[in-house]
């Protein structure tokens, strides 16, 4: 997700400005380190516009 946030042209703040949600959390799902509900996962994309399987990983491996 950071790297779609930056090439977006976004920083942390403005994306959590945009999407409503607090810093850490971002900064948590951005290092891998926290989940997501959906409905916030949507508005990111929303944001970032792109799609949601964009920011998703379908890595089985993982």
């Amino acid at each position: 997700m950071r790297e779609t946030r930056q090439t977006a042209g976004l920083t942390q703040e403005e994306l959590v400005l945009r999407a409503g949600i607090e810093r850490h959390t971002l900064n948590r799902i951005e290092r891998g380190h926290a989940s997501t509900r959906l409905d916030t996962l949507t508005v990111i994309a929303d944001v970032l516009n792109v799609e949601l399987s964009e920011l998703v990983r379908l890595d089985p491996n993982r």
